[in-house]
């Protein structure tokens, strides 16, 4: 799974940018937005036995760093919280693959092809509107320039 990781600067202070997480992180961002705030000990009363405390506390930690998460002090522990809702870290990741198929560069064709496979595998007729879209606006940009 793709995420944002912070900028350089303050940990969790910054708007965040792309970078891969591993699946415990994932994980631990989705429990994270359903309950909206935990600390450490909340989640291990969840995952536990699987998931050793200071597994958890790390994650959370390194979470906060790449300002996924932000944090405020509870006697001497931390409660997180998500720095962005789940429906605007999907938007970002949408904006930024959009952005890496328009822009082309060494990625733009992976992921064109990428969207392409997973359309062709889950829906075949939108493949099908999908080739049709492409082919009208080739008609509308063809007129548009020999009128020019």
């Amino acid at each position: 799974m793709w995420w944002f990781k912070r900028q350089p600067g303050s940990a969790g202070s910054e708007r965040p940018a792309l970078e891969r997480l591993g699946n415990l992180e994932s994980e631990l961002m989705e429990q994270i937005w359903l309950l909206e705030e935990v600390c450490v000990r909340d989640l291990h009363s969840k995952l536990a036995p699987r998931l050793a405390y200071t597994t958890i506390m790390t994650t959370l930690d390194r979470l906060y760093k790449k300002g996924l998460l932000r944090r405020r002090k509870v006697g001497k522990a931390y409660v997180y919280f998500p720095a962005l809702s789940e429906k605007e870290y999907q938007g970002r990741l949408t904006e930024h693959f959009i952005g890496l198929a328009l822009n082309g560069g060494k990625f733009g064709h992976a992921v064109l092809s990428s969207f392409v496979n997973a359309v062709t595998e889950t829906d075949e007729e939108m493949l099908d509107r999908l080739d049709l879209l492409v082919k009208a606006k080739q008609k509308i940009l063809r007129r548009t320039e020999s009128e020019r």
